[in-house]
């Protein structure tokens, strides 16, 4: 595949292979909950998690405009251990031809089997660099970038943590359009903050958009007002933050969310992602049941992603894993996880 065809292909325009076909707009399905039913309330789920089988949940928002930017070249990333930003990147780059690497946060994971996510990252040819939390902080830094692009193939382009930049925050205020007129309130789990970013800005006036941190820290709002500075030059829309159903950190949980995720599904027949979804889930059932919305209201959740297959349902901690492959450790500090027979993985280029 040429650049041109990489670049249609992501965008969905003419000559789009039938594997990247998007499935758009998402479906947005009315659900009979109790909980919300009761207080006079509507929801609904914005299944973002079916516009396509590869690429997790509402990662086709984010990729498809960096990806027609990157045009076919190799594509180097970064995310943690759970990201489901590097595993839409890996499929990307399995179904269209282009070589990828991901930069994990975290060097100590280098040396322990690889979790089902850092696995299905391996299995789509995704070239693992493990590197320690203040580099990975300092992603963004000129010295940093140049190590990173040393080792990884020629006219690599590099694509931010959770694809979260101006041109994928312009590609999710496609979601905020596409629930205009169908929801007063939408609530989205946020990693980065591009999701949220775009979404408030799409959804128009009288609407508003509320995302829960599936991070601690408190450090969203400053990113979220920084990428919509980017995108439209200036605050768009309506937004809050709520901050207190982060469970314990990322992909942190507790036997209470466990039984409410698992509740939910039943009740509404889908597997509720737990590192993000469920959290959001949560606390939209929280806010509900303390009155923050009034009767008559709709509320749409935007169901981001699903469950890695073969995950375990409440996948532990951040710096969980679960298949093993040997490490080498370069002379440079730089943690990277080689070849493994049939992980996927090439000491080199993938």
């Amino acid at each position: 595949m040429n650049a041109h065809d990489a670049a249609d292909a992501a965008t969905g325009t003419a000559g789009t292979p039938e594997p990247l076909e998007p499935r758009l707009p998402s479906p947005l399905e009315p659900v009979d909950d109790d909980r919300f039913v009761r207080r006079g309330l509507r929801l609904l789920l914005k299944r973002d998690d079916l516009i396509h089988p590869d690429l997790v949940g509402n990662k086709w928002r984010k990729l498809a405009p960096n990806l027609a930017g990157a045009a076919g070249r190799p594509v180097l990333t970064f995310g943690g251990a759970y990201s489901n930003h590097l595993r839409a990147t890996a499929a990307a780059g399995r179904l269209l031809g282009f070589p990828t690497t991901g930069v994990v946060r975290g060097d100590e994971l280098a040396g322990r089997p690889l979790n089902p996510s850092l696995a299905r990252c391996a299995a789509d040819g995704m070239r693992l660099v493990f590197v320690d939390r203040a580099t990975y902080r300092a992603k963004g830094d000129p010295e940093v970038l140049a190590r990173l692009r040393r080792d990884a193939p020629e006219g690599t382009v590099v694509v931010p943590e959770g694809g979260s930049n101006a041109a994928a925050v312009r590609g999710c205020a496609e979601l905020g359009r596409e629930l205009r007129g169908r929801a007063d309130v939408v609530a989205v789990a946020c990693g980065t903050g591009g999701t949220l970013a775009g979404l408030a800005a799409g959804l128009g006036p009288g609407r508003r958009a509320v995302g829960f941190p599936a991070l601690k820290g408190g450090f969203l709002a400053a990113e979220i007002r920084d990428l919509q500075e980017r995108a439209f030059g200036g605050p768009a829309g309506s937004w809050s933050l709520e901050e207190r159903f982060h469970f314990g950190g990322f992909a942190r949980s507790t036997p209470e969310l466990e039984a409410f995720a698992e509740d939910f599904g039943a009740r509404h027949g889908f597997a509720v992602e737990r590192v993000y979804v469920a959290k959001m889930l949560y606390g939209l059932v929280a806010l509900a049941e303390e009155g923050a919305f009034p009767p008559g209201t709709s509320v749409a959740a935007v169901i981001t992603g699903r469950p890695e297959p073969g995950a375990a349902a409440g996948a532990g901690g951040a710096d969980g894993n679960e298949e093993g492959a040997e490490t080498v450790r370069p002379h440079d500090g730089w943690v990277r996880q080689p070849s493994a027979g049939s992980s996927g993985l090439d000491a080199a280029d993938p």
